[in-house]
């Protein structure tokens, strides 16, 4: 019973990164422009991860665009700043999108 309850945990434990951010991201309206698997409007954070999870500073460089904002790199639709991300959360966010597998 403890090796089952123990696999259990581990189990839902591996599933926490995929899921862990999401509320904040909806929270934060991320998931009006962006999807996890597909494109909206801006593109997806699978497509995200992608480009950026072996840059070297990407996760700092995503958190920065979070907050304030891009364009010219996914096309001619620029992403507006998101001034009700604080950086803490802009780093969390950027964090979970570069784990995006």
């Amino acid at each position: 019973m403890k090796k089952a309850l123990l696999l259990l945990t581990l189990s839902l434990g591996s599933l926490a990164p995929a899921w862990a951010d999401l509320a904040l991201a909806t929270a934060k309206n991320c998931m009006s422009c962006h999807a996890v698997e597909r494109k909206v409007l801006g593109p997806s954070f699978k497509d995200v991860a992608a480009k950026y999870r072996d840059s070297k500073g990407a996760a700092d460089a995503l958190a920065q665009k979070i907050m304030k904002g891009g364009a010219g790199v996914w096309g001619a639709v620029p992403m507006p700043a998101n001034t009700q991300v604080s950086e803490a959360e802009a780093r969390k966010l950027a964090l979970w999108v570069l784990a995006t597998p």
